[in-house]
């Protein structure tokens, strides 16, 4: 598997033959270099997750196009009508790739939370015996630590928006992916200290790697 942080929420991921693109944002120049998607997937409505004119810059490529109901109720017709969507718990398989859509929200749950429930995607991607989590902006749900053999994870970690480092260590050493990589960590006071949260993992479970990729290259 091959994996290319854009930034932030955005990534390139290459399993089972295929390209994903994960809540790609910043236009078709974010991507200069990249494989062409032929699976796109979209967590949330918020815009650091969905933009319509990204998504619209590789519509020419048809692409697979998964998102929550939320997202296509905020997209233009013409380009809402080419999304698969998914709900919480729904699965689909799209060129070889198996696609589960997991519950991703606040806790304690409010309708005045950041993300409620039901209405944003986490994914679990599987192909090639392999299993992939992207957590979305959730804290550390009853489903994320109910998550079963996960070869990789991607967990958002900045307040308040998602967890801090050790709601994410807690939930991280509940379902123990074999590999996990924080992501989504900038918040309105900077950034999440990622290192703590590796050291914390791999304190308590040395069988958990935690690996930092560079999801902020303009970050000091």
């Amino acid at each position: 598997m091959d994996i290319t942080p854009i930034s932030h929420a955005t990534m390139v991921l290459q399993l089972g033959g295929q390209v994903i693109y994960a809540d790609p944002i910043g236009g078709a120049e974010a991507f200069v270099g990249q494989p062409t998607p032929t699976i796109i997937l979209v967590t949330d409505i918020h815009s650091d997750h969905m933009d319509p004119d990204t998504l619209n810059a590789f519509t020419k490529d048809n692409p697979v196009i998964i998102a929550p109901q939320a997202v296509v109720d905020q997209l233009p017709e013409e380009l809402a009508q080419k999304i698969v969507i998914l709900k919480n718990g729904e699965k689909t398989t799209q060129k070889g790739v198996e696609i589960e859509a997991i519950p991703m929200y606040n806790v304690p749950e409010s309708p005045e939370s950041f993300h409620t429930k039901g209405r944003g995607n986490g994914y679990v991607i599987s192909a090639e015996g392999k299993r992939i989590y992207i957590s979305g902006d959730t804290s550390a749900t009853s489903e994320m630590k109910a998550l079963q053999n996960i070869d990789i994870a991607f967990l958002t970690m900045n307040l308040p928006y998602t967890m801090d480092v050790e709601e994410a260590a807690d939930a991280v050493l509940a379902f123990k992916p074999k590999v996990v990589h924080p992501y989504h960590y900038r918040s309105r006071n900077g950034f999440s200290d990622v290192n703590k949260f590796k050291q914390i993992v791999e304190e308590k479970d040395p069988n958990v790697k935690v690996e930092l990729l560079n999801f902020y290259p303009e970050k000091k």
